[in-house]
């Protein structure tokens, strides 16, 4: 039975979401669970499963392109079914017959414009043939009934296009050479270009380095390149650098850890940051606020984000209300929030209404560095290595685990005097655990 399928509402806060890519095109088979497209917003890419099986018959919004939550995006039927009323009910121009074939006595779909002595193409197909000048005669349709789909002008490009070895094309480039004027039996190689000039590799001066690598970022380094530049031109940043003495909070970890295993949950030193950080932003109110040039919000739930790193780029989810909850409350939400990011099941949700972002590179060795805010945000803390260093204690020399912090604010809102009361009350705690009792 034919379905339509819908820009999904990935989460109460979500009200559109970008097509950044089809999986599958119009033609195609796909199974339920199957990947059909990749939706973005603007903190998220999310791969959206197809809950039907059968065949991709009609998208109807090309990638790139915003759409409402639970607005149709594609038609999704069995090849002989008729799917006329489903364009109608989603206002798409065109209609779509269905014919008997005598022969095999089967039905087959002919939308518009495939007529006989027609090309048949999918609308997605014909624009690109269009936009590359491709006669669609000269294309093999692998479609059904030998309909031309997007992969088809696809491969007739990438088949017919020049063949030449990335030395090759480099020098034709910098030398001014037509390669297709060049006749070459296969691919073109850089003595191809060298005889086209009359020369040869040991009697020429010319020097052809290795070619750079192209790479083209992906939605989500697009979307994060996005807002760091966002974030730099809203805020004016100043970051704020602490050492704090970890010996208590190490051993406060190890009294707990025990406690922590036997309700099946590792203790991190996220974990403790985070609470932390929750008791300390209730002290300082403007530290968890937002501002949008006109009114700064204070925020009554500490909604704190915790930086990820996974394949491709960066991710912040939050942990919401942490004032409210105890460690092991957050030290199992918050694993269940990583583990979530890492197999790319986040909500947008999950991604929105953060007060306060954490973000811990000190497993990297890192000693200091200058986080950048999560707008709308006006403060990120910034955690780096701890590393046993000589001090001197009570006028004595001895070994401490000590820690930088590294507290970048927005300073339309916080002062320098603010940033560095919160990081010497920040530093109390973590200094004497207890205190997070009070």
């Amino acid at each position: 039975m034919a379905k339509i399928i819908v820009m999904p509402k990935l989460g109460l806060t979500m009200e559109e979401g970008t097509i950044s890519r089809w999986i599958k095109t119009e033609g195609e088979n796909i199974e339920a669970g199957e990947a059909l497209l990749e939706v973005s917003t603007d903190k998220l890419v999310n791969e959206i499963e197809s809950s039907e099986s059968g065949v991709v018959r009609k998208i109807l919004f090309p990638e790139g392109e915003n759409v409402k939550c639970l607005e149709p995006i594609a038609i999704i039927a069995a090849l002989d079914e008729d799917i006329s009323n489903l364009l109608e009910e989603t206002g798409t121009t065109g209609e779509v017959e269905v014919e008997k074939e005598v022969d095999a006595q089967i039905k087959s779909v002919r939308v518009e414009g495939e007529v006989p002595g027609r090309i048949k193409a999918a609308p997605i197909a014909k624009k690109l043939a269009e936009e590359k000048g491709i006669n669609l005669e000269l294309v093999t349709g692998t479609g059904h009934n030998g309909r031309i789909v997007l992969k088809d002008v696809e491969d007739y490009i990438e088949e017919n296009k020049t063949k030449i070895s990335p030395t090759a094309a480099k020098m034709a480039k910098d030398l001014n050479v037509n390669v297709n004027d060049i006749d070459s039996k296969g691919r073109i190689m850089k003595e191809d270009i060298l005889k086209t000039l009359g020369t040869n590799e040991e009697t020429s001066l010319i020097k052809t380095p290795e070619l750079d690598e192209i790479v083209i970022p992906s939605m989500m380094r697009k979307i994060i390149a996005a807002r760091m530049l966002e974030s730099c031109s809203i805020s004016p940043m100043v970051t704020f650098n602490m050492e704090i003495d970890t010996s208590a909070l190490k051993e406060f970890r190890e009294k707990l850890k025990e406690s922590f295993k036997t309700a099946n949950a590792k203790l991190t030193y996220n974990h403790l940051l985070m609470k932390i950080a929750a008791k300390t932003l209730k002290e300082f109110p403007y530290m968890n606020a937002s501002f949008d040039g006109k009114e700064i919000i204070l925020h009554k739930s500490v909604n704190i984000g915790l930086a990820i790193s996974i394949e491709g780029g960066l991710m912040v989810p939050n942990i919401k209300n942490v004032q409210d909850k105890s460690l092991l409350d957050i030290a199992l939400e918050t694993e269940e929030m990583i583990i979530k990011t890492k197999e790319n099941k986040l909500l947008p949700d999950d991604a929105v209404r953060g007060t306060f972002t954490i973000s811990n590179i000190g497993m990297f060795g890192i000693a200091t560095f200058s986080p950048i805010i999560n707008q709308p945000e006006l403060a990120i803390l910034g955690v780096n290595a701890i590393v046993d260093r000589v001090v001197a204690v009570n006028g004595e020399i001895v070994i401490r685990p000590m820690m930088n912090l590294s507290l970048t604010v927005d300073h339309r809102v916080i002062d320098g005097a603010m940033a560095a009361q919160f990081l010497k009350r920040f530093r109390d705690i973590a200094e004497n655990p207890l205190l997070l009792l009070m």
